[in-house]
C-alpha cells in the first residue's frame, strides 16, 4: 500500500462549511483520534456556533460499554460498521433523517446500503471514512520485506519488537492464518476460537506491547521499541514520516481487514440541531477534505473529495475504484460477539 501524507495540503483546502442552519450549542463526541481535528472543526464551529468536545476511544468495544454505562454524556459517536449494529440493536442510537444531510446521495452506495448503516427500514449511521488494517514495519530494520504474519511466530529476530492493536479484530487475521482466507471469520466455532486464542497466547512472550491509540504506537516506533505491527492504514505511518521514520505498509497473504466508520446520534441527545449540522458538514467538502487530509484515510464522498485531491492522490486513496475495498475482508458484527470479546480478553489475561 502506498503511504500518503496529504495532511497539510488538504487541511489548507478546507475553505467552506456546509450550508447548515446556525444551530449554536455544543457537541460531546465519542470518537477516534483525527476525526475532530481543530483544522476542520474550527471552521465548523465558527459557521454554526456548535462547539465540539471530543473523547477518544482506542477500540470499538469502548463504544457500547461507555454508552451503556451512561450514554447521555455523548451526542455523537463514530464506531466502525461491526459495532454500529450493536448500538442499533441495543437502542442506544437514533434513526437519522437523511433529508437533513445535503450530500447523502453522493456517499458511496456500498456504504449507504451496508448492514452497519441500515436497521429495520431506517438509517442509523452516516458513513464518514474507510480503509484497511494492514501491517507495517520500519524500513531500516528489515533486509527482506515480510509477506505473512506467520513470521511473527517463525522469525526469532522479531521477538520483543512486535506490537498488536488492543482489539478483538486480531482474531480475524489469525483465523485466516490457521484456517485459510476463505474462512468466515465472523462465525467461528468454539474450537476455532480456542485455536486462535492458543495461537495468540503463544505469541505473547514476543509482543512488546498491545497498542491502544495512534499516538501510543507512533511513540513505540519512534523510541525504537517496535519494528512491526498492524496499523490504521495510512495514519500512523504518515505521523512517523513527519519524524523522518520511513515506514512500509503491506497487506499480508492472509489478506487485510477492511473497515468503515459511521457517525451515529446517541439516543436522547439534547443537541440534535448541532448533531445534524455536524453530519451535514462531515459529508461535505469541509469535513471530508479535512479528515482525509489529517488521517490519510479514504473518505465516504468521492464527489466532494475531488475538490481537494489531485488525480494521483484520489487514485492512490482508492477513491476512483471501489474494487479495492471489495478485495478486503470488510468488518461485520460477529454472530457471537460476546464469545469473541471473551476470547480476546482471555488472550490479554494469559500469563
Amino acid at each position: 500500500m502506498k503511504v500518503i501524507n496529504i495532511k497539510h495540503a488538504a487541511a489548507a483546502l478546507v475553505i467552506g462549511v456546509a450550508a447548515s442552519a446556525h444551530a449554536e450549542g455544543e457537541l460531546n463526541v465519542l470518537t477516534w483520534e483525527g476525526y475532530t481535528d481543530p483544522s476542520f472543526v474550527e471552521p465548523f464551529t465558527e459557521a454554526t456556533g456548535c462547539a465540539v468536545t471530543p473523547t477518544y476511544v482506542g477500540s470499538n468495544d469502548e463504544y457500547p460499554a461507555k454508552l451503556a454505562g451512561g450514554g447521555g454524556v455523548y451526542d455523537l459517536v463514530s464506531p466502525s460498521v461491526d459495532t454500529t449494529t450493536i448500538l442499533m440493536k441495543a437502542g442506544l442510537v437514533e434513526e437519522i433523517d437523511v433529508s437533513r444531510i445535503g450530500q447523502w446521495d453522493n456517499i458511496y452506495e456500498q456504504f449507504r446500503n451496508h448492514v452497519g448503516v441500515n436497521y429495520e427500514g431506517g438509517v442509523y449511521g452516516v458513513p464518514f471514512t474507510w480503509g484497511s488494517i494492514p501491517f507495517m514495519y520500519r524500513a531500516d530494520r528489515f533486509d527482506q520485506a515480510p509477506d505473512s504474519i506467520a513470521s511473527f511466530w517463525e522469525d526469532e529476530s522479531l521477538s520483543g519488537t512486535i506490537s498488536l492493536w488492543d482489539d478483538k479484530t486480531n482474531i480475524y487475521i489469525v483465523a485466516r492464518l490457521l484456517f485459510g482466507t476463505d474462512v468466515d471469520v465472523y462465525n467461528l466455532s468454539d474450537d476455532q476460537l480456542a485455536a486462535v486464542r492458543d495461537k495468540l497466547i503463544a505469541l505473547k512472550p514476543h509482543i512488546r506491547k498491545f497498542w491502544s491509540t495512534a499516538g501510543e504506537l507512533v511513540n513505540l516506533y519512534a523510541n525504537g521499541e517496535v519494528t512491526i505491527s498492524n496499523t490504521w492504514g495510512g495514519y500512523q505511518s504518515s505521523l512517523l514520516a513527519e519524524q523522518d521514520i520511513e515506514m512500509v505498509e503491506f497487506i499480508p497473504v492472509e489478506k487485510a481487514d477492511g473497515w468503515a466508520d459511521a457517525w451515529q446520534i446517541v439516543k436522547g441527545s439534547p443537541n440534535a440541531d448541532c448533531a445534524y449540522a455536524w453530519l451535514d458538514y462531515a459529508t461535505s467538502s469541509g469535513g471530508q477534505c479535512g479528515v482525509v487530509g489529517v488521517t490519510g484515510y479514504s473518505g465516504s464522498n468521492p464527489v466532494v473529495l475531488r475538490e481537494c485531491l489531485d488525480e494521483a492522490t484520489f487514485e492512490a486513496l482508492n477513491q476512483a475504484d471501489f474494487k479495492y475495498i471489495d478485495g478486503l475482508v470488510l468488518w461485520e458484527e460477529p454472530a457471537r460477539v460476546d464469545a469473541y470479546i471473551n476470547t480476546w480478553n482471555a488472550i490479554k489475561a494469559a500469563q
